[in-house]
């Protein structure tokens, strides 16, 4: 029988995770664009939540407290981090401007399985909010639990990973009927060029 307190503290695990992770951010809008493609889904699904797991495991066993006193390491990843959204942006754009339908989105996300992996470990890892999210903050919540709730603190927060990208990933298919006209997905690029543009030039007013 799960007394209360494990049932607490998992509901505090899985609410802020799900506060944490339901925006529109760099590896969300990717998934998204997986998911509406049909292209890997189950293995960028699956690696976005074994990250999510392996991160907010890592934070909440102490690595957050850690990452506090070396400022200059989230630095250096914001700044890989800003290059690379700002390349993908440019590639988002190239596609809002030509325009594509989603046969044609289908084969140009399809690729190889390690280029998807590839593209999916780098908007995951090379996005300093990532370890934001998931080693300072929720790490710092968990560290702060109960020694004895902080695994079910953590099962709570995973649950959220899980539950979002998997909903991401294959519920995005329900627009297909939407995205079968090459306007929306001309907007839907367009917006994905702009989240991007946006984070890239964010993390470098932060660092610079």
């Amino acid at each position: 029988m799960i007394d209360t307190g494990s049932l607490q503290a998992y509901a505090t695990g899985l609410s802020l995770g799900l506060s944490l992770i339901v925006a529109i951010g760099a590896q969300n809008a990717f998934v998204l664009r997986q998911g509406l493609s049909g292209a890997h889904v189950a293995l960028v699904v699956g690696v976005c939540v074994l990250l999510d797991v392996a991160l907010m495991s890592a934070g909440v066993g102490g690595v957050s407290t850690v990452l506090n006193r070396s400022p200059w390491t989230l630095d250096a990843v914001a700044l890989a981090g800003a290059a690379f959204l700002g390349w993908y942006g440019f590639g988002a754009a190239q596609r809002a401007w030509r325009g594509e339908s989603l046969v044609a989105a289908a084969s140009a996300t399809a690729g190889s399985a390690r280029r998807v992996l590839a593209q999916t470990l780098a908007v995951s890892l090379l996005n300093p909010h990532v370890y934001l999210d998931t080693v300072l903050l929720v790490g710092t919540v968990g560290a702060q639990q109960p020694h004895g709730l902080r695994l079910a603190f953590l099962a709570g927060a995973c649950s959220a990973s899980l539950g979002w990208f998997v909903s991401l990933g294959f519920g995005a298919r329900l627009m297909a009927p939407v995205f079968a006209r090459p306007a929306a997905w001309r907007v839907l690029d367009a917006f994905v060029a702009l989240v991007m543009w946006t984070l890239a030039t964010t993390l470098l007013l932060k660092t610079l």
